[in-house]
């Protein structure tokens, strides 16, 4: 399990040209013209984690599996999308299905490539995409608020519920406000999620700026970091450029080429690295002879569920877990080394896992 990522932002800026690099495919058409992605392109990313492959070195693993991420590139928005204009309504669909928002927004100037609003803004571009997902959740709310509250005041008490969360996220809305600073208990985080609220998904920016300016940003990324600050979100530097061309680039040629252009690592892993944070996401491993494999888990899972991301019936079956951290693992240079230093655990039902922990599960069949 990894995340899915829908990458939306206004036309032309660079949406398509870093779902390429990002997927190292050709799939989504990239130009210099609105819309030229007419249908959402997926692809998936392994997550690259050197600790994978020090593990498997480690345990002569034959086979090495990351996590997988996957990147949804959906058609340019405008303002007007949420009534339909440009590509509208089926695109912001897409949107639903995602665990996050990667918005790309264009900090770049360009005189060949046409900004749809004619001038290079970032916040005000930000503005758009925001108010044109509010606008349709406000849409969606108003219009299955009433039936709720009816249900409600005639005695179903989940109605009731339900009517009380949309409630409370149309005032938000209403406000300008998106629907993910609605204020909610623990306890109505599912119910609030299957929702389905554009604007309740949490934000990674994505700055795209120009080669130059790869490695430390500009100052219109600068603006979108501060923005990003204040809400709670994230935001990050990329040059799509850049990352199209490492993208085809032998991997040999990749350090030298990032070495002449400042930067330590591709933006794939700056991109991954601030979608985790983003989403509270970290990583556990297997790992054998067979195979050295990844999993991505949230934070604060139990081992039984951690174990369920294997297979349900791991869960369903769970005794216990087989726990070393990855320090330990490295340190004791695999499993009988650690056992040796004493750093071997048996966990129950109650452990929480932690990043990096190497992990074999117990469970009735």
């Amino acid at each position: 399990m990894g995340f899915k990522c829908g990458i939306v932002g206004l036309p032309n800026v660079g949406k398509s040209t870093l779902f390429n690099a990002l997927t190292q495919t050709s799939a989504a058409q990239a130009a210099n013209y609105p819309f030229c992605t007419i249908e959402p392109n997926v692809g998936d990313v392994g997550v690259p984690d050197p600790r994978l492959d020090i593990l498997a070195a480690i345990a002569g693993s034959h086979q090495i599996i990351p996590t997988r991420l996957t990147f949804v590139d959906i058609a340019g928005l405008v303002k007007g999308a949420s009534k339909g204009e440009g590509l509208g309504n089926q695109f912001l669909a897409n949107i639903r299905e995602t665990d996050a928002i990667a918005h790309v927004v264009r900090c770049f100037e360009d005189g060949d490539i046409t900004h749809v609003s004619g001038k290079i803004d970032p916040l005000a571009d930000i503005e758009t995409i925001e108010t044109e997902l509010m606008l349709a959740d406000l849409d969606a709310l108003e219009k299955r608020q009433p039936a709720a509250e009816k249900k409600g005041k005639q005695g179903d008490k989940d109605q009731k519920e339900l009517a009380d969360l949309m409630m409370r996220a149309l005032v938000l809305l209403r406000e300008g406000k998106p629907a993910r600073v609605v204020q909610r208990h623990a306890d109505e985080e599912k119910l609030f999620q299957g929702l389905g609220l554009l604007s309740s998904k949490p934000v990674l920016y994505v700055c795209n700026v120009e080669e130059a300016a790869a490695d430390k940003g500009n100052a219109f990324s600068d603006k979108v970091k501060a923005f990003a600050k204040t809400e709670g979100n994230v935001a990050v530097v990329v040059s799509a450029k850049i990352e199209s061309e490492i993208a085809i680039m032998a991997q040999a040629d990749q350090k030298d080429f990032l070495d002449a252009t400042g930067l330590s690592e591709p933006g794939l892993n700056r991109v991954i690295r601030a979608g985790y944070e983003l989403l509270g996401l970290f990583t556990y491993f297997t790992v054998g002879p067979k195979e050295a494999r990844a999993w991505t888990i949230t934070q604060g899972t139990k081992a039984p569920a951690a174990a369920g991301v294997i297979h349900t019936d791991f869960e369903k079956g769970f005794i216990r877990s087989e726990t070393i951290a990855y320090e330990d693992y490295v340190s004791g240079k695999g499993e009988a080394g650690s056992k040796l230093a004493g750093k071997f655990r048996l966990e129950g039902k109650d452990y929480v896992v932690a990043d990096g922990d190497v992990m074999h599960f117990r469970f009735n069949t």
